[in-house]
């Protein structure tokens, strides 16, 4: 048996996965899972893989470390400092040894919206391997207020039953750290561990496009296709432990 390790998105914490485990403890997997510390504006990258290290076991070495959007950036992180048997990323971002999330789809944006930002352009010819990739995100999530509770609900929650929406809603935490969009990842290359990458063909935040792309590019996988919004866990858990605990 497995020990999965939970890793939430923004505007999430531990509470995200109370939906999940019981599917996983079920059939008996351990899990764990930990609050990041997001309301912390200076918070890094470094500081969110430490909050998951120590959280984890010292002792077993079957872990599956499951990395959902915002922490996708994350798990690679923690994959390099500890050993783990499988790195999952549920319509999760990727990250890109020595350059951030916004450096990867910033000729997607316009000028005005990239000065807004306060981005600073790189030199071109280190992007140049991004602009055959298609757009990150869905061009209708862009430069939405995901602290707006109806934006929360639109984007995040869409498929999700009313209570759980209404649930999941009361429990949002305040997003104040972008170190997953503006600071440049750390990692030297991607740990060489399994890797799995599940789409959401209905997600309204992540392009599906785009995951499908990246991960072949990237991680050298073909996608596993879930028919679910961002938030699989929340909307359709028992589907998603299936393709967790699938071979």
């Amino acid at each position: 048996m497995s020990v999965f390790c939970l890793v939430h998105g923004a505007f999430q914490g531990t509470w995200c996965w109370d939906l999940l485990i019981p599917y996983l403890e079920a059939q008996g997997h351990k899990t764990i899972a930990m609050d990041l510390p997001i309301e912390n504006a200076s918070a890094t990258l470094s500081q969110f893989a430490d909050a998951v290290i120590q959280a984890l076991p010292k002792t077993d070495d079957d872990i599956v470390l499951v990395g959902h959007s915002m922490a996708g950036t994350i798990i690679p992180l923690v994959a390099q400092a500890v050993n783990v048997r499988q790195l999952v990323f549920i319509a999760a971002l990727l990250p890109y040894p020595g350059t951030s999330t916004l450096d990867q789809f910033s000729h997607h944006l316009d000028s005005d919206t990239l000065k807004s930002l306060n981005y600073q352009p790189k030199d071109p010819r280190k992007l140049e391997q991004f602009h055959d990739e298609p757009n990150m995100y869905e061009p209708a999530s862009v430069g939405k207020d995901f602290s707006d509770e109806a934006v929360l609900k639109d984007f995040f929650y869409d498929d999700c039953p009313l209570e759980v929406t209404q649930w999941a809603i009361s429990n949002s935490r305040s997003q104040q750290s972008l170190a997953y969009i503006f600071e440049p990842n750390p990692l030297k290359a991607l740990p060489k561990v399994e890797r799995k990458y599940i789409v959401c063909t209905n997600d309204r935040i992540i392009s599906s496009t785009w995951s499908r792309y990246a991960a072949r590019k990237r991680l050298g996988v073909e996608a596993i296709e879930l028919a679910s919004g961002h938030c699989p866990h929340l909307s359709h858990p028992g589907l998603l432990a299936s393709v967790l605990t699938s071979d």
